[in-house]
């Protein structure tokens, strides 16, 4: 592992010498993920993009991409582009990512079974903003939201997430 690393450890996430509180999965870390389970996988995870609200929060990465209304994820596995961005209207069941509620204003995303899926392995392994310490998301790792807003503008194409 490298410091530039995002490592997710069984207490905290680790980051450029800086440790972070974080919250998992409701079905813990997991070696066997399947959509729905509500685990994380465990593993190295790319990260391949940061999606963001701009009409809550300034660009927080020269690289990041704007959520604009419409913007849904595909964790329909019936779907042909599930655990993709699509947008509406969609007639397969997908994650809204303009959320009412400040939790996706920020979304790191990872290559968890992209660009090329395999059915049912699980969809959308994001980094974002966590409900509260301690309350657990239905796969991703959360953070609190001024860890997240510090941590975005420091990933680079070398970054990694990995969950120990």
């Amino acid at each position: 592992m490298k410091i530039t690393d995002l490592v997710v450890t069984p207490t905290h996430l680790r980051f450029l010498n800086r440790r972070f509180s974080r919250t998992v999965g409701r079905g813990g870390v997991t070696d066997r993920k399947a959509e729905g389970d509500g685990a994380t996988p465990r593993g190295t995870h790319r990260i391949v993009g940061i999606l963001y609200r701009p009409d809550r929060l300034k660009r927080p990465a020269d690289w990041a991409l704007p959520i604009r209304p419409g913007d849904l994820w595909s964790d329909d596995v019936t779907d042909p582009d599930y655990n993709l961005m699509v947008k509406k209207p969609h007639k397969y069941r997908a994650e809204t990512l303009r959320r009412a509620d400040p939790m996706y204003d920020v979304i790191i995303l990872t290559d968890w079974n992209w660009p090329y899926s395999v059915k049912g392995r699980g969809s959308a392994i994001f980094m974002h903003q966590w409900r509260g310490k301690g309350r657990p998301t239905a796969g991703c790792v959360g953070v609190s939201r001024a860890d997240l807003l510090w941590i975005a503008p420091r990933i680079r194409y070398a970054t990694r997430l990995v969950i120990q």
